[in-house]
This record gives structure tokens, C-alpha cells and sequence, in this order.
């Protein structure tokens, strides 16, 4: 078989991945063996690959293919999420291009689009993933609406309202205006932004005066129920039991007192709106006031609005301004930085909104998941510095808004069977809501099966993707199933902080409600990928490559190994595309060092150079070296630390130093003992580059010598660990440098490396003589002496107290030398002359910066030294 000289990833990378899809590596069974096993965070079913997905997976990847190499049942599970909000608004956007109203359909009629449209665009990113070399088993992808696990997440709702723990409440919410539905606490990210602050004047009920209130939300006025002052605030006494009215309704609304107003804020007035401010609400609800709705779920204006309804309320907000104007009750406007929240999916600006919603309580059911992350250490948090943020959220829980008002979800297995907000019963099928229904008071003998009509509100899509650990098992619906009992609890997650308690978290809470243990034991939060300018890549920015693109530039090898030499666990990735080229340069290296030993013929009948013979001793013992450093780094999730300590072995020692050391002379064979070594460490290097750099190394391990299915790289066996042997690498630092000095001077002195020189040592550090055979290569010397004085009229150089001395007779040419050497120090003197008369000048010395100053001092030191070098060089040349 002919072998190309250069390394085609496009072709290779296609061909390794079928080859492993055929031959089912990456499929898992339960075993005998000790089982290592990922689930995938899925990514929404709408997504397409991007940086932040391209490093997380490939992270996920190198675990797990390393897993299988230290001959574990790796399992990977891969699958997607329903992603409620983003799903419905892509199918309701491609609805509106057919001309078709989603408000037009019935739930069923919008369901069949949305599965239509999953099952055309929906799961491209796990596709696109294959391309990353992400060995997932693929047998076992998963989507968080298949019927089974649509069954697991309705089965734990059951349950949940079952221990009283889920109840439904009429409470402020987050409210999303564009995808019209409320939101969890989490799903709501805060922004400053730059607003105002208006000064409204009310007018008191039966009198010419006006108190003056302080508002950033104009359009509310029209929902106010009350103006509160505090009782001991001394502006206000004579606005107590009075009355205001609104401008613009003309509604007569109390004035209350609480000590709840901030007397330092604002004018003292506080406006009360109990349907549009939590705070308002609470206060609402104990002084009894009038709750008015003024907003649609659009946040248009209804009639409360009067001219105003149908109108956008930021479009109000400027028009209510201008009416106020006009009427003369505008006091001032002031610029003003607001905290606004807006939605984690949609960045509309979210509306508080009072709403009968579905709850689940929280604080009892995350004691043991505090417990876990921060007291008996069963979950580990890679880096630690986050467990300050779990236990933050953690300790602060509130009750989770489970709700949503989407038709694309899990729909809620309430089912009503009268007019009360109460008269309804909570089973996993509708027949098995019926039999409880039929047992009520309310319920008619008459009624019947189709009288029931179900919640029509869906889940949070959290909801489902907090039993991911389980339900992928089947751990939910059959809890003792041979899977959930071999694969659970599993080893690793890899996800973004960014959801540590979206999802993390709330896995956790559930892995020991159903469980009654961890759903995995380590935790790696990866960080954000940024630009060069430490700007999180966005479409918006326009920063952030395509990542296919990417892998058809630089092969998926080189991207992998460029995303993660600067991914610090924890930390944002600085990405920079030279990453990925420098990931390509490593294979080429690689490929060139493989294709260098294919061309050598291999010899049975030459013994074994004693050069050789030591420079494998010495690799060997610095692949061992390597090998503890990275067992460290991977045990700490430093998988960016272990690629470099594997980068540098490969690059540097194998191909720099190794093959160098080891390469037969032009035209002359090898000899097999040291091929044969030298290929066996190969294979090594070749094992432990596999988990970052998968289809180049399954290339040449293949292309070595054929091999059976059964002896793929992939499930090969990772390198045993032996006893390091640091004398010998101690040794080889120390003869490296003296190699280096050999080759400077020859670069120096212009000596060609074909030509060999002499060489003579006065071994002041008693060196051993173990790599003097190495020197004596490397160095090309036809000779290597041992010396008690220092060897006259030679060249020479120092590692550490060591002396080296290269003769100059039939080394170089004498003549010439006293020429280059002569002029360079002409050069220098004059230099010299230029500097210390710049310096010998008091104006100059007074008035330039101190560091201009300093920098010429040390130009002054630099050039004496290199004159008296150059003089004793010549000195020696005479």
C-alpha cells in the first residue's frame, strides 16, 4: 500500500467514523466490566453547532474515549430537548409564512406541525456533532418527547402532586410578552439600562393641591390602585386619609400609609399597581386594594387602557408622556439606570403579570442536593469556586414555576371536571382521571369521560430535562431495569455554568428524590467561549466562526486539539483560529514523523547502536514521566493542561529528539531491534493522543500494519504505568543542552553539519558517560575526548561548570573568522561611541525619562560585554 506524504483529514475523518459506526464501538451494553458513563446536556432540538457546543462535546468526547481505552463500558448517552419556547416560535414563524394563524389551530392540528417540522429540521446538531468525531451511542439517542420519556416526566408530576408538593396558585409571575408565557425566576437574565424617571402630579380628591410621585413606568398608571405613604415621613401628614385621583381614568384611588415606602426614594409617594409589581402586590393584598389587569398577554393595553387599547406599552409609555405634558402634570423627567429583566429565550422585556400557575415546592426537596455538593462531597464541583454560587441559589430557593403557556411541551395531567379553579384531579392518563373524578361530590352520575378537559398549559422544559440522568435509563417508569441499575448513578457531566441551576441543580434534586443517590459524581464547568477581544461569541457580533467551516479548514483533529489548549476548566476560552491551526500542525507532525519510519528498510543483520539503545531507554522513561502527569491532570479535569504535557512529549521529545536520535544514517537500513521499539512507542504516543486527536491517530495505527476489527485503536489498551526512571532523564537534559551548544556554535561559525568536527570535555560535574554516543550523533564529532585543562585555540561553551571545547583547526576557516569577528567589533565600538556620548551629555542625563536613561545605561553594559567577548575570541584565533 502506498502511503502519502501528506496527511488528508477529509477523507480520513469519514472513513474512521463509519468504520467505528459499523463495528458498533461506540455501543454499551451492561457487562461485567466497570461501567463509565455521560449523558449528554441536549441540546435544543431547533440547534445547530456552535463554539460553545464544539468545545463541551469534545471535552465529553476525550473522557469518554479515554474511558474505553482504560477498558471501561463507556456509555455516552446523546439525545436533544424539545426547547418549548424556541420550538413553538420557529414553528409558529414558519406557520406565519403559509399565512397560517396559530391561534387558528387547535391544539392537535398545531402539535402535527411542530412534530412535522422536529422531524425535518429538528436533531441536525447530533449530525453535525458525528462530524466533531463525537463517539456518542448513537443507539440510544434520546428526545425529551419520545412516549417513554413523555411518560417518566408525566409519572413524576403524579407523584409530586401526590406528596403535596406541586399546587397551583394564583401568583406575580415572569411574564414573556412575545412568547406569551410566563417564565421561572432563572429564565429571567437583568440588564442595566438607561431609562427615565418621571415626576407625576396627582391631584388630591376635593382640593387644588398635588402630591407628585415618582415613576419609571408612565403606562401603569392607568392600573393604580392606591398612592402609599409612609406614616412617619413629615411631608405627607396632611395627605393622610385623603384620596388622589388618577390622572388621565380620573379614578379615585386611597391614600394608605405603610412603612414600606423608602422616604429617601423619590418624592415619598409611592404609586401602587398590585397587577404590575410584586412589592405593589403585596402590599395590595394587605391593604386590601382593587387588582387592574391593564395589559393583554401580548403587553398591548386592554380596555383599562381606554384610548389607548390594542397599543404597544412602550409605544404608550411615549404617548402617555406626551398627554401628561400637556395636561400640565409632568413635574420633571430625570435620565435614570434601571434594572430591567428581560427573557433568558425571547430578550423581550418581561412583564410581572399575576397568574394562576402551577408550582412545585422547592425547599425540602433541595436540602439533600445542598447536602451533597457542600457537606459530604458526594457531587464534585470542577473548578470549586462554584460551589459559592450552588450554595447561593440553593440556600435562596424558591418555588419553581413549573407552567407554561405553550401547546409544544408535556401537557399538564390536570384534568377539570368542574367550574371551580379546584374541581379538578391529577392523574397520568385521562381514564385514570376519570375514575377519580366520578368519586367527587360536584360530579353528576351523567357525566362522562369526554366532560373532562385537560390543563392546557405544558411543562417547563426543565421539567423534563431534570430526570435526564433517569429517564434516558428508563429509570423512572422501571426503576430496577438492568440499565438504570448498571449505568446509574453516572461519572461525569459536562455542562456551562450558565445552567448550573437551571438544570445541574434540579438533577441533582432529583437524582435523590427518585434515587436516593447522585446522579453523577464530578461536575465540569466548562466556560464561555469569547474572541480575542473577550467578547462572548454571538450571530449578533458577528465573531463567532462557523464551526463546520472550521473542521473543513483545519480537520476536526486540529479543532478539537486548538479548542482545548486554553480551556481551563472553568474559564472563558480566548478562542483564536491560529488554536486550530497549530491543533493542524501537531497531525502534520505526526503524520511526517510516521511517514519518516515507513521509508526506512529494516535490517535483522546490523546491531543495535548504542545510541539508540539509550535514546529508547530515555523516551521511554519520559513517556512514563508523562504518563503520571497526565493521570494528575485528567483526576483534577485539566484536560488542557494533559494535552500540552502530551503535545510537548509528542512534538518535542518523540519527533525532535527521538526519531533523531534513532534515524539511520542516509541510505543505510535500521536495525529491527530499534524499529521494533521505536514503533511499540510509537503505539503509546499513539494511545494516549487518541482521546483529543481520534481519526489521525486511528489513520496511522491502521496503516502501521493491518489489524483486526478487534484490534482498533479505539478499544486498545492505555499504557500501564511503570516505575519512572528520572536519573536518565536528568541525564538526557543535561546532553541535550550540550547538544544544543554544539549546534549553536556550528550555526554560529557556519561548520555544515555533514562536516564532522572534534570535541573534548573537562567534566567538572562528573556527568556520566550514558549519552555521549548520543552527543557523538547529534553533534556529528569524530571524536570525544575527556580533558583536565581547557583545550587552547578552540571554541568552546559551558552547561553548567562543564567545559566543551570544539577545535578550530579543520572546523573552520581561521582567516575568515578574524574578518567577520574584526568587523562586528568595529561596529560595536562605534555603537559604544554613539551611546556614551549621549549619556556623557548633563542635558540629556537631567531631562529624558528615567527609564530613556536606564535603557541606555544597559545598551552602554551590553555593548562592553560584547567587546570583550569579541577581543577574547580573537585573542583565541591568534
Amino acid at each position: 500500500m502506498e502511503i502519502p506524504s501528506k496527511y488528508n483529514a477529509t477523507s480520513v475523518e469519514n472513513k474512521w467514523y463509519s468504520y467505528w459506526m459499523e463495528n458498533k464501538y461506540f455501543h454499551s451494553t451492561p457487562d461485567d466490566r466497570e461501567p463509565y458513563t455521560i449523558v449528554i446536556p441536549p441540546p435544543n432540538v431547533t440547534g445547530i453547532l456552535h463554539m460553545g457546543h464544539m468545545l463541551n462535546n469534545t471535552i465529553q468526547d476525550v473522557l469518554i474515549r479515554r474511558a474505553r481505552l482504560l477498558g471501561k463500558n463507556a456509555c455516552w448517552v446523546p439525545g436533544t430537548d424539545h426547547a418549548s419556547i424556541a420550538t413553538e416560535a420557529k414553528v409558529v414563524a414558519k406557520l406565519k409564512e403559509q399565512g397560517i394563524d396559530k391561534n387558528d389551530l387547535t391544539r392537535d392540528e398545531f402539535l402535527k406541525h411542530a412534530w412535522d417540522w422536529t422531524h425535518e429540521y429538528g436533531g441536525v446538531i447530533l449530525e453535525q456533532l458525528k462530524k466533531l468525531g463525537c463517539s456518542c451511542d448513537w443507539d440510544r439517542t434520546k428526545f425529551t418527547m419520545d412516549d417513554d420519556m413523555s411518560e417518566a416526566v408525566i409519572k413524576v408530576f403524579v407523584d409530586l402532586y401526590n406528596k403535596g408538593l406541586i399546587y397551583r396558585g394564583y401568583r406575580m409571575v415572569n411574564w414573556d410578552p412575545e412568547a406569551r408565557t410566563t417564565l421561572s425566576d432563572e429564565e429571567v437574565e437583568y440588564i442595566e439600562k438607561q431609562g427615565k424617571l418621571y415626576y407625576v402630579n396627582y391631584k388630591i380628591e376635593g382640593s387644588n393641591d398635588t402630591l407628585t410621585i415618582a415613576t419609571t413606568r408612565p403606562e401603569t398608571i392607568l392600573g393604580d390602585s392606591a398612592i402609599c405613604i409612609n406614616p412617619e415621613d413629615p411631608r405627607h401628614q396632611n395627605l393622610k386619609g385623603k384620596k388622589a385621583i388618577v390622572p388621565i381614568c380620573n379614578r379615585v384611588i386611597p391614600i394608605i400609609e405603610d412603612d414600606y415606602v423608602d422616604v429617601e426614594f423619590g418624592t415619598g409617594c409611592l404609586k401602587v399597581t398590585p397587577a404590575h409589581d410584586e412589592n405593589d402586590k403585596v402590599l395590595g393584598d394587605k391593604h386590601n386594594l382593587e387588582v387592574i389587569d391593564i395589559f393583554n398577554e401580548d403587553a398591548t393595553l386592554n380596555s383599562y387602557g381606554m384610548h389607548y387599547e390594542g397599543q404597544d406599552r412602550f409605544a404608550v409609555r411615549k404617548a402617555i408622556v406626551k398627554e401628561l405634558e400637556s395636561l400640565g402634570q409632568i413635574e420633571k423627567i430625570e435620565d435614570y439606570t434601571n434594572r430591567v429583566g428581560i427573557s433568558e429565550r425571547t430578550k423581550a422585556v418581561i412583564e410581572p403579570r399575576l397568574s394562576d400557575q402551577w408550582f412545585l415546592k422547592m425547599e425540602d426537596l433541595a436540602k439533600p442536593a445542598l447536602d451533597a455538593v457542600l457537606t459530604n462531597g458526594e457531587v464534585k464541583l470542577f473548578p470549586k469556586k462554584f460551589e459559592n454560587t450552588y450554595r447561593h441559589w440553593m440556600e435562596n430557593i424558591r418555588d419553581w414555576n413549573i407552567s407554561r403557556q405553550l401547546l409544544w411541551g408535556h401537557q399538564i395531567p390536570a384534568y377539570y371536571y368542574g367550574d371551580g379553579k379546584e374541581d379538578f384531579v391529577v392523574a397520568e392518563t385521562k381514564e385514570k382521571a376519570y375514575e377519580l373524578a366520578v368519586t367527587s361530590s360536584v360530579v353528576e352520575k351523567s357525566f362522562k369521560i369526554e366532560d373532562l378537559r385537560q390543563e392546557t398549559d405544558a411543562l417547563d422544559t426543565w421539567f423534563s430535562s431534570w430526570l435526564w440522568p433517569m429517564s434516558v435509563f428508563d429509570g423512572i417508569r422501571n426503576p430496577e431495569n438492568e440499565d438504570i441499575k448498571y449505568y446509574y448513578p453516572t461519572n461525569d457531566l459536562v455542562t456551562g455554568p450558565d445552567i448550573l441551576f437551571f438544570w445541574v441543580a434540579r438533577m441533582i434534586i432529583a437524582g435523590y428524590e427518585y434515587k436516593d443517590q447522585r446522579p453523577f459524581e464530578n461536575v465540569y464547568l466548562t466556560g464561555l467561549v469569547r474572541d480575542k477581544q473577550r467578547r462572548k461569541m454571538s450571530k449578533s457580533l458577528g465573531n463567532s466562526p462557523d464551526a463546520l467551516k472550521l473542521i473543513e479548514e483545519y480537520g476536526a483533529d486540529g479543532v478539537r486539539v486548538g479548542l482545548l489548549l486554553s480551556s481551563a476548566a472553568g474559564n472563558d476560552l480566548l478562542f483564536d483560529e491560529a488554536l486550530c491551526q497549530q491543533g493542524k500542525g501537531l497531525g502534520n507532525k505526526v503524520w511526517s514523523a510516521f511517514y519518516l519510519t515507513t521509508l526506512w528498510e529494516v535490517s535483522n543483520k546490523i546491531e543495535q547502536p548504542q545510541s539508540s539503545k539509550i535514546g529508547l531507554e530515555w523516551f521511554e522513561a519520559k513517556f512514563q514521566k508523562v504518563l503520571v502527569e497526565i493521570e494528575d491532570h485528567f483526576s483534577k479535569y485539566r484536560l488542557s493542561d494533559a494535552l500540552m504535557a502530551i503535545y510537548k512529549l509528542i512534538f518535542d521529545d518523540f519527533c525532535g529528539w527521538l526519531l533523531e536520535i534513532v534515524k539511520p544514517a542516509y541510505g543505510e537500513p535500521i536495525d529491527a531491534k530499534t524499529y521494533h521499539k521505536l514503533i511499540a512507542l510509537f503505539e503509546d504516543n499513539l494511545k494516549i493522543m487518541h482521546p483529543f486527536m481520534p481519526f489521525i491517530t486511528e489513520e496511522i495505527w491502521q496503516t502501521m500494519k493491518s489489524r483486526t476489527p478487534e484490534e482498533a485503536l479505539i478499544i486498545a489498551k492505555w499504557p500501564a504505568q511503570k516505575d519512572t526512571n528520572d536519573v536518565l532523564i536528568s541525564q538526557f537534559d543535561f546532553a541535550s543542552e550540550v547538544i544544543s551548544g554544539i549546534r549553536n556554535i556550528r550555526k554560529q561559525k557556519n561548520i555544515a553539519f555533514k562536516d564532522a568536527i572534534g570535541f573534548s570535555v573537562v567534566n567538572n560535574e562528573n556527568v556520566e558517560p550514558e549519552f555521549d554516543e548520543v552527543i557523538t550523533k547529534m553533534g556529528n564529532l569524530s571524536s570525544f575526548n575527556y580533558v583536565n585543562e581547557p583545550v587552547e585555540g578552540a571554541l568552546t561553551f559551558r552547561v553548567k561548570s562543564n567545559e566543551y571545547f570544539i577545535p578550530m583547526e579543520g572546523s573552520i576557516d581561521v582567516e575568515a573568522e578574524i574578518k567577520k569577528l574584526t568587523e562586528e567589533l568595529n561596529y560595536t565600538e562605534g555603537f559604544l561611541k554613539s551611546v556614551q556620548k549621549k549619556l556623557s551629555n548633563e542635558r540629556f542625563v537631567n531631562n529624558a525619562p528615567e527609564q530613556v536613561v536606564a535603557s541606555e545605561k544597559k545598551k552602554e553594559a551590553d555593548a562592553l560585554a560584547k567587546i570583550d567577548t569579541i577581543k577574547a575570541s580573537l585573542e583565541s584565533l591568534k
